[in-house]
Order: C-alpha cells, then structure tokens, then sequence
C-alpha cells in the first residue's frame, strides 16, 4: 500500500513536471509577436513591424494560421509604403516640371548625360562677361565653374564668394589640371575653371542659403579678379539647387518602390 501511494504520487508529480514546462503554444507566441509588430507599426515604423513579421515563419513554422495573418499584413504594410512614396512622386513630378521651365535641356555630342543650362546664362547670354555658372545634368548632378574674360591672365586656381565676412570657397584646381582651362582670342584671355565631384558645393550652398545678399565673388590665382554675382546668377544656382535635390529625391524614391514591390513579391 505504501509503495502504491509512492508511484501515485511520483506520477503526479511527472505530470506536473510536464504542464508546468510545456508554456505557451508556438500558436499563442506567434500571436504575441502579431500584436508586437502591430504596436511598432502604430508608433510608425512600418519598416521594423514589416520585419518582425517576416521573422514569424522562421520562429514559429507550426503557427500556419499566424503566418498566413502575418503574410497579409506584411503585405498591406508594404503597399502602403508604395502608395505614399507613389504620392511624393506625382507632387515631386510636378515640382521638377516647373522648375525646368526655367532652363533648356540639352545634349551633345560630347555630353554623357543630358545637361540643364539655366535659360540666364546660356552662351549667347554670358560669352562676353565674367561670371559663375551653375552645371546640372539628367542625374541631379551639379556643379560650378567660374569664367574669367579679361586683357590680363589671372591663372586662378579658385573662388570664394562672400558679403562681409560671412563667405564660403572652392577648392583649389591647379593650372595642371585638365579643369583648369585657359585659351586666347585677339587681345582678350578667357580662364574657365570647373569645380567638379562637391569641390564648390560649400559655395553652391551658401549662394542658395544667402540670395538676398549683396553677393561678391573673387577669382583667387596669380592676380586677383572681383564681380558682383548677377541676380540673374544667384537665381541660376538657386534653382539649379533646388532641381537637383528634387530629381534625386525623385530616383531614391523610384528606387525604393522597386524595392519594396521586389520584397512583398518574395513574401514567404
């Protein structure tokens, strides 16, 4: 009798045992999980709870329900990130169209890449002068260049443009380099330096960010050369600026719906 009460008991303490160290079904973590993604979707990371999603399979393979629900939602989360970048791309589309009534599109024979002349300093507007021009291509890609026509070879190497002491410079392009350029005519000398791949874009942003100042520019080399940016000028930058962010933000944003269309087709 006593040994029959001991296996009595002995049992019912194994079965304890198991109850107590099954815990909760894949089923009940899987909807645990859901319900996380939900919440970090509502604080508005919609990248994160697509990803805690996707993670749902691989932790819980027997939560078949769950991951059809999480399948679905992963889904709807990513077609809203589609149909709001889709969104930013028709006001971006139409932001671009009106800034490029402001320049003529061009592309020769020596051009990779189709090139934004602003309408205000195009050749037969700026060959007789010294000034700054502002370069932009297809690819939202910009640039400046200064070009000096004078009696005298300045042999500059840079810019700096400034009002009072506020002021930004370029780098410095040696009379070595291929962007350095400098021909002749008559009795006139023509310099035109290229400032290419951000060697301005400090200068680039502190003309857009000061357009109603009086704006000066020095042509820094052997002598030293002073104009008064144009208003007409300062305008060609800012507007080429601003074109240039919008046809980027516009391919990121082509970009990223590609990708995310990619993912949801590959939804497991």
């Amino acid at each position: 009798m006593h040994i029959a009460k001991q296996n009595i008991l002995f049992k019912i303490s194994v079965l304890l045992f198991l109850l107590s160290s099954c815990g909760p079904s894949q089923r009940e973590l899987a909807v645990q999980e859901t319900n996380k993604a939900k919440a970090i979707f509502n604080s508005g990371d919609t990248l994160q709870a697509i990803k805690k999603l996707d993670s749902i399979h691989i932790k819980y393979p027997e939560a078949d329900v769950q991951i059809s629900v999480a399948k679905s939602m992963s889904t709807e989360m990513y077609q809203q990130l589609i149909d709001a970048r889709s969104m930013h791309l028709i006001r971006l589309d139409s932001t671009i169209t009106e800034l490029e009534k402001n320049f003529v599109k061009e592309k020769t024979e020596f051009d990779r890449y189709t090139q934004y002349n602003h309408k205000r300093q195009t050749f037969n507007r700026s060959w007789d002068r010294s000034f700054l021009q502002v370069h932009l291509d297809e690819r939202g890609e910009l640039y400046l260049s200064s070009n000096y026509l004078g009696k005298e070879w300045l042999e500059h190497v840079c810019i700096r443009v400034y009002d009072g002491k506020l002021q930004a410079k370029s780098d410095s392009i040696l009379l070595d380099n291929p962007l350095n350029h400098r021909s002749d005519f008559l009795d006139y000398k023509w310099e035109k330096v290229s400032y290419m791949n951000g060697q301005a874009d400090s200068v680039i942003h502190f003309i857009a960010e000061n357009p109603d100042l009086d704006l000066k520019c020095v042509f820094l080399g052997k002598r030293y050369y002073y104009i008064l940016l144009e208003d007409y000028d300062v305008n060609a930058v800012v507007e080429a600026l601003a074109l240039s962010k919008a046809i980027k933000r516009k391919k990121a944003l082509e970009a990223e719906i590609k990708k995310f269309k990619n993912l949801m087709k590959h939804i497991r």
